[in-house]
């Protein structure tokens, strides 16, 4: 059996560049603001696109349910205050 041909350097690099691990894009749902994985439902609140898709509070129990809504109510005011801008803002910009 013969002696393999050496693969230079570049040959060697060239093919591992594919082997890297490529950066997940995280955004922050629009309902909520937690953070999510694009194209999948926001497991805290249940909304995709602005639309409910999955009931999250119908699988709680009674008390988990309280909790849940406030917990809810209290991220979308602090949502809403975030992307309201004022007039001293936009004035900025």
């Amino acid at each position: 059996m013969s002696i393999r041909m050496r693969h230079t350097r570049a040959h060697t690099r060239n093919r591992r560049s594919h082997h890297f691990l490529k950066k997940i894009g995280i955004l922050s749902c629009s309902k909520c603001g937690e953070p999510t994985l694009p194209h999948k439902v926001c497991k805290n609140c249940g909304f995709y696109k602005g639309k409910e898709v999955i009931d999250v509070l119908a699988r709680l129990t009674k008390k988990e349910k309280k909790n849940k809504e406030s917990e809810l109510r209290s991220q979308e005011g602090k949502a809403m205050e975030e992307k309201a801008l004022s007039a001293e803002k936009l004035s900025q910009k």
